[in-house]
């Protein structure tokens, strides 16, 4: 309504955009983001943000004025939701209210229609005209300064003013709220400049960000070094166009977290209050029990505050040219784009950081996990004297598409396999033989015998390649704990999990590669247990020094000398036992005949 305008066109405040200048994306789900502009003097800069974005700008936010003087201040929007703060104001403007119901709630404030200026008593509106053609008027009615009661009607004044400057201030507060509310989800930052001249102002912050995606193509020719081109993936997901701004995409993965900052933060406090503030009830005393006198404790508590947060800082194939500038930072490496980009709010972009021959050269990789088949594989050597970043490549050979591979990030100088199709011209086939235990060394110490036992394992690798061409296979043998290589040929590399042997197989030809491993373990066993017959068990058909078989005789003849004393001890108590159980069955016989006429005589016998 035009009578609403009057209130609204002197209240809004002006406040300069900073354009987005400089983009760096990173691999953990931050990005780094630079603004700058000429903000005039005495004028705010205004920043939108996410909710959840805000955490991370109050971490990292810096301001640079290029002119040196310090910046008046930085504001943001509260976290609490626009209807809680909207209801921290004496008044509301509703959607679709009237004038005078605004006026209305402002009772008692004074108001400057024109010429004539006084309080508020009421605002309403009034019905007018006939039944055929009923129409409203706003009314407003003034206790003028004059100490007149009068009612005026809105539509025919020519301005409305509030005269108190706090009322205009609170208005224009209320007004920066619903304004700054349009989008639930944005939260503003503003930045007050001097008001002494114009100055140029920098922002630079971290948010959370998409993170870049690379992409590979390795491209194999007839001869020499492949090429490899790189590409970026990038998404807009800042709410604001990225034009014509700086950008630079960095491989690394430093260390980041979030820290609740927006979120007001409040501590609970203990209670206290002095003795002579308290109200004095009436006491009930208790009788006496003991002369004793009682004793209080008086506790003091305290919150410790939360540390203060400190502040993250940043850091100053196909028909393309990759334009970038590619640098160590640290542990990390950026690409940076020389030539600005371009990307509007919910876009994304392809853009290419790297064009160049790489060290490579093709061959086959087998594992027993893969079957039948070896794999098409490649080794890269980071010849670009840049890091690669992990990712997908795409391999074409001799211009056609021969598979899909991924690679983990690859510094300057280090070397990968890759594995990208099925070999079907080539097949392997695995056989193992293992032998028997075989004793090493025999210790004897306090008891305790020890045998040194040794297990070898033989497995084969048979290969037959019925191409005509020549090949060279990577051979990935597990390595397993316990097992020593006992094979002439030694592994080309070792990983966590597997020795790579390295071997040529001709064309139309079928090769062996064997490969020989020992296990070596120990077995105790207690020899003051172990009887002479298992003595011999443990040692017979293994091979034993003379000084070794010697030692072992003298204690199989001690152990055959034991088990015959032993036997004489065993019969010994076996005749002893018998006879005690004689003596006992004649005295029980001589106890029952003691009793019985005319048994005297063998009585007599058996006593003798």
């Amino acid at each position: 309504m035009r009578k609403q305008c009057f209130l609204l066109f002197p209240l809004l405040v002006s406040a300069a955009d900073l354009p987005i200048r400089e983009v760096v994306l990173f691999k953990h789900g931050v990005g780094y983001f630079s603004r700058a502009g000429e903000l005039p003097a005495g004028e705010t800069a205004q920043m939108a943000f996410k909710a959840s974005e805000m955490n991370d700008v109050l971490k990292s936010l810096t301001i640079i004025d290029a002119s040196g003087a310090p910046v008046a201040g930085v504001r943001y929007d509260a976290s609490e939701p626009v209807e809680q703060r909207l209801a921290d104001f004496p008044f509301e403007v509703a959607k679709g209210a009237s004038l005078a119901a605004f006026l209305d709630q402002m009772k008692g404030a004074r108001l400057e229609l024109g010429p004539v200026a006084g309080a508020i008593v009421s605002a309403r509106l009034v019905q007018a005209g006939d039944a055929t053609r009923p129409t409203e008027r706003e009314v407003v009615v003034l206790l003028t300064d004059a100490g007149d009661i009068r009612s005026f009607d809105l539509s025919t004044v020519p301005a409305v003013r509030l005269s108190d400057p706090k009322l205009q201030a609170m208005l224009r507060d209320y007004l920066a709220v619903v304004s700054g509310a349009r989008s639930r989800d944005r939260r503003n930052v503003y930045i007050d400049a001097s008001k002494q001249g114009a100055r140029r102002v920098t922002a630079n912050y971290m948010t959370p960000s998409a993170v870049w995606k690379s992409s590979y193509r390795l491209l194999f020719g007839p001869v020499g070094d492949p090429t490899l081109e790189g590409w970026a993936t990038v998404d807009n997901t800042s709410g604001d166009d990225w034009t014509n701004v700086n950008l630079a995409v960095v491989s690394g993965r430093p260390t980041s977290f979030i820290t609740q900052l927006y979120e007001p933060r409040y501590v609970d406090r203990p209670t206290a209050e002095l003795a002579e503030n308290r109200p004095v009830g009436p006491q009930v005393f208790q009788g006496a029990l003991s002369g004793l006198a009682d004793r209080g404790e008086a506790r003091a508590m305290f919150a410790a505050a939360p540390p203060a947060a400190k502040a993250a800082q940043m850091m100053e194939a196909s028909s393309i040219a990759p334009d970038t500038v590619a640098r160590d930072l640290g542990e990390l490496f950026e690409y940076r784009f020389a030539t600005p980009v371009t990307v509007k709010q919910g876009q994304s972009a392809m853009l290419p950081f790297l064009q160049q021959k790489l060290g490579a050269r093709k061959l086959l990789i087998y594992s027993e996990s893969y079957g039948l088949n070896p794999m098409n594989a490649a080794e890269l050597t980071n010849s670009t004297g840049k890091t690669l970043d992990g990712g997908p490549i795409t391999v074409y050979d001799a211009s056609s598409y021969a598979g899909e591979a991924l690679v983990e990030t690859l510094k300057s100088g280090d070397k990968r396999l890759i594995s990208y199709g099925v070999d079907l011209g080539t097949r392997i086939t695995t056989k193992i033989d293992s032998s028997a235990a075989n004793v090493r060394e025999i210790h004897m110490r306090r008891g305790i015998l020890t045998t040194r036992n040794a297990i070898q394992e033989t497995k084969t690798y048979t290969i037959n390649n019925v191409d005509a061409a020549r090949k060279t296979l990577i051979i990935e043998h597990p390595l397993r704990q316990g097992y020593a290589l006992l094979s002439e040929i030694k592994p080309k590399e070792l990983t966590s999990t597997a020795q790579r042997f390295e071997v040529a197989i001709g064309g139309k030809a079928t090769e062996t590669f064997v490969v020989r491993e020992e296990r070596v373990y120990d077995q105790t066993s207690s020899v003051t247990n172990a009887t002479p017959d298992v003595l011999v068990a443990m040692t017979q058909g293994r091979p034993l020094s003379a000084a070794g078989r010697t030692q072992l005789d003298r204690i199989l003849a001690k152990k055959r000398e034991i088990a015959a004393n032993q036997a004489q001890v065993q019969t010994a108590q076996t005749a002893l036992t018998n006879l005690t159980n004689d003596q006992k069955r004649f005295r029980d016989n001589i106890g029952s005949l003691r009793g019985v006429a005319g048994q005297e005589q063998l009585v007599q016998q058996y006593a003798r």
